[in-house]
């Protein structure tokens, strides 16, 4: 029975580890950022419908027009449309309000959700006496950066038929669960979305602030209605020869969820959509690539299976702690007498301070707090020169349990307004990270249910707080 624990454990965390080890690699790549200063030199020629899916966002809809009224752009190269979705509010009589709204109501009871609505609202376009060369994508809670259409002309002069603009948090501080949120976006958006780009490959639409060349669209159709439309979009863009672009300094902010049940439910959808997309195209992605040679193919289908990962990831975690003391314990987390015990104390730290470096790089990250997860980090050096390698469980926890909390302390004796909260929230940031697996697991279950759940939004926070 050892024998088979280990055999199992060992091929799942192999595969787990390649395809971790590969996102990685292309991490690597979003470490770099060059300037570009390309958009503010372009001339602004492209005409933009600003599309917003509203359903029931009476308190936020109002900010976000104000924002699209004060882009830095020319005011007759760009319409915003409102689509009051399904709505029973006053979401609708609240864009009229405002000046420069066009709004269109949609009640299709048998419809719901936003792929649905957006899919209504582009028929209407392209249908309109106006024409326009590119549609850009919002959700009624996003406020958005004055040079965002800046950025899309220019990337759509460049070539690109679809662009993703960097998706950030306007809510980071208001809880744990924000913090959470935002600390995952900013380091997604340098390593995963800045990495692609630079290495040449497509980028992922993000469900809101992204733009989509008119004529592509019509030629295409958009057809993605699944829980996850962005995602479902994505791969079909790619099958079909096409990639999203990425424009870093296109800035979208986007209200998260403040409280685990709220960010539970929402990141579930997002698991039975992307468990569902991943049912229905990663073969088709897998067959393209094998066929065409196509490696952006494959990347986006290695992208698709993240709940399955998330899952595995569990699986192998568990398996491991099956091993532990059998005499073929020898699974990759637990082969350590391999490799050298400094090895694995270094890539203890390197892993422990790479966020907070990545966010750092981002801007949203002081050197000081760079400095205190350091000293925080010194523990995996520290505990071992004084304890040993044979040292009894029951000291050894006690240690860190004192030094944890003669750490917590300090940091509330010399700054517990920042230095503190930031420390406990990038602490609890891998609590945020583990509840994926529990979530996947759901989502995965109930991937072929399509039940719209709304996020209900309430911060008023209006663009120049963002500023």
């Amino acid at each position: 029975m050892d024998t088979f624990i280990f055999i199992v454990t060992a091929i799942i965390q192999l595969s787990v580890f390649l395809v971790f080890g590969y996102f990685f690699f292309i991490s690597l790549f979003g470490l770099y950022k060059k300037k570009d200063d390309g958009a503010k030199k372009c001339i602004p020629e492209k005409k933009f419908a600003m599309v917003v899916a509203a359903h029931n966002e009476e308190v936020v809809v109002g900010n976000i027009i104000e924002s699209l009224n004060a882009l830095d752009y020319p005011r007759d190269l760009y319409d915003i449309m409102i689509i009051a979705d399904n709505c029973s509010d006053r979401t609708a009589e609240i864009s009229r309000e405002h000046e420069g709204a066009m709004v269109f109501e949609r009640f299709v009871s048998d419809k719901k959700g936003k792929g649905y609505a957006l899919e209504w609202m582009f028929d209407k376009i392209f249908n309109m006496e106006t024409k326009y060369d590119a549609i850009c994508i919002f959700d009624a809670d996003n406020i958005i950066d004055k040079d965002f259409l800046k950025e899309m002309n220019y990337k759509l002069k460049s070539g690109y038929k679809v662009v993703q603009g960097y998706l950030d948090s306007k809510n980071p501080h208001d809880s744990w669960v924000t913090e959470s949120y935002a600390i995952s976006y900013w380091a997604a958006n340098r390593l995963f979305q800045l990495g692609r780009n630079n290495l040449g490959l497509s980028n992922q639409i993000g469900g809101t602030g992204f733009c989509m060349d008119t004529e592509t669209l019509k030629k295409m159709g958009w057809g993605a209605t699944c829980l996850t439309e962005d995602l479902e979009f994505t791969c079909k863009l790619v099958l079909n020869g096409e990639k999203v672009g990425w424009a870093h300094d296109a800035i979208v902010y986007d209200e998260k969820p403040l409280t685990l049940k709220q960010s539970w439910h929402q990141r579930k959808r997002w698991m039975q959509g992307f468990s569902d997309v991943s049912s229905r195209f990663f073969g088709k992605l897998m067959k393209k690539a094998i066929n065409d040679r196509d490696f952006l193919a494959f990347d986006c289908a290695v992208y698709t299976i993240q709940p399955f990962l998330y899952v595995a990831l569990g699986i192998t975690g568990l398996l491991t702690l099956l091993q532990i003391n059998t005499e073929n314990g020898m699974s990759i987390f637990v082969i350590s007498e391999f490799f050298a015990p400094w090895v694995w104390k270094v890539f203890s730290i390197f892993q422990f301070l790479f966020t907070p470096f990545v966010v750092s790089l981002e801007g949203r990250l002081s050197k000081k707090m760079i400095g205190v997860f350091g000293l925080y980090s010194l523990n995996v050096v520290l505990f071992p020169m004084y304890f040993g390698d044979h040292a009894k469980v029951v000291p050894v926890v006690t240690a860190y349990v004192l030094y944890f909390m003669a750490f917590i302390a300090v940091l509330f004796i010399i700054d517990r307004k920042y230095s503190l909260r930031t420390f406990i929230r990038y602490l609890l940031f891998g609590f945020y990270t583990l509840t994926w697996i529990p979530i996947s697991i759901q989502g995965i279950i109930d991937k072929n249910k399509k039940e719209w759940s709304h996020t209900q939004h309430t911060r008023q926070i209006r663009i120049h707080e963002m500023e």
